[in-house]
């Protein structure tokens, strides 16, 4: 005699299905925000460090140009 599985096992298996895939979603999701929240410290890191070389670029051009003045200053007298 063939063995059937009974319906409550075939309900305990797609209700194991549905889980499983239920926690591959949210598994899914929670690395997604995790990827969008390291890629949003990588933009501010990013930021900071654009944010330091324009202040030392300008830093640069005042002294060359504060330089520049002093050389034309001695050249003229």
């Amino acid at each position: 005699m063939a063995f059937t599985p009974s319906k409550d096992h075939k309900r305990i298996a797609r209700e194991q299905k549905k889980l499983e895939k239920r926690m591959a979603r949210e598994e899914a999701k929670a690395q997604k925000i995790e990827e969008e929240r390291l890629a949003e410290i990588a933009a501010e890191e990013a930021a900071v460090i654009k944010a330091k070389e324009d202040e030392e670029a300008r830093i640069e051009a005042e002294f060359e140009a504060e330089l520049k003045a002093e050389e034309e200053a001695e050249t003229k007298a």
